[in-house]
């Protein structure tokens, strides 16, 4: 009787040991399955921050205002004038240095622009839009760096056949490393 009772004692204590450790690793793999979801979801989230970083390192603009400039206008009589407060947004603090120290010469440059103008060009937003390039063209020149004249769109009738060749299409747009960004007008008064 001694051998009978003593295998189904040592089967059950088999049958316990091996329910333990499938109790054991079934535990120990649902815990690694949460720790790597866990992560995993951390990867998700942080991997939008993490490639605007790596795909954009820009630093924030500068901003860089000019004084109010009063300028007679060019229309007849000469009776008109506006007054226009510039801002330029410049690509970092050592560009805007940079700007200051020729400032007298770009203020000058400005003035004679503005003045060239009349008040029908000026009350116009293209007229608004071509000072804007043609004041950062002027900024630009001292430090080296060009600002190309927009191309002219070819007149069409119809619409669709506006752009059938290559070489008709707007120009794509390229790189731009100038470090005047844009001009922005902080006032814009005419009288």
């Amino acid at each position: 009787m001694s051998d009978t009772t003593a295998a189904p004692a040592k089967s059950k204590k088999l049958i316990i040991i091996v329910a333990v450790l499938a109790l054991l690793l079934v535990a120990g793999g649902a815990a690694a399955w949460l720790l790597l979801a866990k992560r995993h979801a951390g990867d998700e989230e942080e991997a939008p921050a993490r490639t605007a970083q790596v795909a954009s390192p820009k630093t924030p603009p500068t901003f860089l205002p000019m004084e109010n400039m009063v300028v007679n206008l060019a229309d007849p009589g000469g009776d008109r004038f506006a007054q226009v407060g510039i801002t330029l947004e410049l690509a970092d603090a050592k560009t805007a240095e940079l700007v200051k120290t020729y400032m007298p010469s770009i203020r000058s440059s400005v003035l004679l622009l503005v003045s060239q103008r009349t008040t029908d060009e000026l009350l116009t937003r293209e007229g608004k839009e071509k000072l804007a390039l043609d004041v950062r063209r002027e900024v630009s020149r001292p430090l080296g760096f060009t600002v190309p004249k927009p191309r002219k769109r070819p007149a069409s009738r119809d619409p669709e056949d506006e752009y059938e060749d290559d070489e008709d299409a707007p120009p794509r747009p390229r790189a731009d490393n100038n470090p005047v960004r844009q001009v922005l007008f902080s006032s814009f008064i005419i009288q």
